[in-house]
């Protein structure tokens, strides 16, 4: 009589005449897994198409910073130009105008818009009326689902010198009309509040699933040594959801040249185009309008070399500071 016991990346093969060790290629190893977790496999077959065909094949494109694109040649077959684009870039006074504007507008987005979902989670977390916090959830999701157009839409009809916030703060003896739409000094808080009112409830369901994971019995063991609420979340949730944070923080830092164009082109204006053009904008105007698409490239590679650069300070200072990092 034989037996077989599968153990580690082999067989052991028992029969009368002792032991024998069958170890598995790494061919059939790699067939094996794929048919344990084909269904895995089969679901991550979209995603895995989505950024081939949207990120990853169009990459062949970043040669047209090097190059002078002509549209009858194609990009392989336009002249390689060298580093003229990108003198012409580290020259433009313009281009560093609204490369300063980006950088302000996502550090603000970073100071106030990134630790307001931590902050809605860390709430939620202490409400015990289970229908209360639903009813809160969900009122703080449906914002999300709203699109930019929508929301812009809302602002402008909020914010106008007829608008319901002009006339309340003319019923409580503030003052105004103010031009909250056409002023400079108003854009990057409308921007910064709009984003954290659209998106901070969606953002949050990654902290709370982080906090359902948290053991219970470090609270009761708290709780019992006399810490309050708010010793218990300083000293047991914060530093329970620290790793998730740190992860998303990096993931953040990787889209700290990236702002939402969409919403920043609709309240775009010429009156506050001085603090809200933003690179996107920017590569816009330049590529498709101007229709210059060798220097638009240039300025989208940049882009993308300083966000690169920032997500992999980030990574390293993390992994250096404490034990979580990307790679």
């Amino acid at each position: 009589m034989r037996y077989t016991v599968k153990v580690g990346n082999g067989m052991i093969g028992l029969n009368g005449k002792g032991v024998t060790v069958h170890r598995l290629s790494r061919k059939q190893r790699f067939l094996r897994a794929l048919n344990r977790d084909k269904y895995l496999y089969l679901m991550f077959i979209l995603p895995l198409a989505y950024y081939l065909v949207f990120c990853y094949l169009p990459m062949y494109g970043v040669t047209l910073a090097f190059k002078t694109f002509k549209p009858r040649l194609g990009i392989l077959g336009s002249p390689w130009i060298g580093m003229k684009y990108i003198n012409m870039i580290v020259r433009d006074s313009y281009f560093w105008q609204v490369f300063r504007n980006t950088i302000v507008l996502n550090l603000l987005n970073l100071l106030f818009a990134f630790p307001a979902p931590i902050i809605l989670a860390l709430l939620l977390n202490e409400v015990k009326k289970t229908g209360y916090k639903r009813v809160v959830q969900t009122a703080s999701y449906l914002p999300h689902f709203l699109s930019s157009v929508v929301v812009v839409g809302m602002m402008i009809s909020f914010l106008n010198s007829e608008g319901i916030v002009n006339r309340m703060l003319g019923i409580m003896g503030l003052g105004g009309p103010y031009a909250f739409l056409t002023q400079p000094q108003y854009f990057r808080p409308l921007y910064i509040l709009s984003g954290i009112w659209q998106n901070c409830g969606w953002s949050s369901i990654i902290y709370l699933a982080a906090l359902s994971s948290l053991d219970v019995e470090l609270y009761e063991a708290a709780h019992i040594d006399g810490a309050n609420r708010w010793q218990q979340m300083l000293h047991i949730t914060i530093p329970g959801i620290l790793p998730t944070i740190i992860i998303l923080l990096i993931l953040e830092m990787g889209h700290i040249m990236n702002v939402s164009y969409q919403k920043i082109l609709l309240l775009m204006n010429g009156s506050n185009q001085s603090v809200s053009d933003v690179i996107s904008t920017y590569v816009y105007r330049r590529g498709i309008n101007e229709a210059d698409f060798s220097y638009a490239t240039g300025v989208g590679l940049f882009q993308s070399l300083v966000s690169l650069l920032f997500v992999s300070a980030t990574n390293m200072i993390s992994r250096k500071c404490t034990d979580t990092s990307l790679w």
